[in-house]
């Protein structure tokens, strides 16, 4: 008699767990954005993507800076920079977390003359 009391119960259970809904999506989505440096200040970053649009992220305090040729500086990148920015994008914009960024090598200005 204990024994059927517990197998109903077991039943029961498993039963709500099927038809239980699952936790809504969240609300944030991450992705990445690649392309060039084409804008940037202390506020925001424009990008420039290899289809062509120019795509506007949001900076914070938080976002984080990586040179591939210098992994201790956390210096933004500059204009013409490649990039790869990994961010989150929310109902009302798109958050760079953090924009990996190979520098653009530029030529030193000719001395000689």
């Amino acid at each position: 008699m204990r024994h059927t009391g517990i197998i109903i119960i077991g039943f029961i259970l498993f039963g709500w767990l099927l038809t239980a809904q699952a936790a809504p999506p969240a609300e944030t989505t991450t992705l990445h954005v690649v392309g060039i440096t084409a804008e940037i200040d202390s506020s925001h970053i424009v990008v420039k993507t290899s289809r062509g649009p120019l795509v506007s992220l949001k900076l914070t305090k938080q976002t984080r800076f990586k040179n591939k040729y210098d992994p201790q500086s956390n210096e933004p990148p500059s204009v013409e920079d490649r990039v790869i920015i990994q961010a989150t994008k929310d109902k009302k914009a798109l958050t760079a977390d953090i924009v990996h960024y190979s520098p653009m090598m530029r030529q030193a200005p000719d001395l000689s003359e």
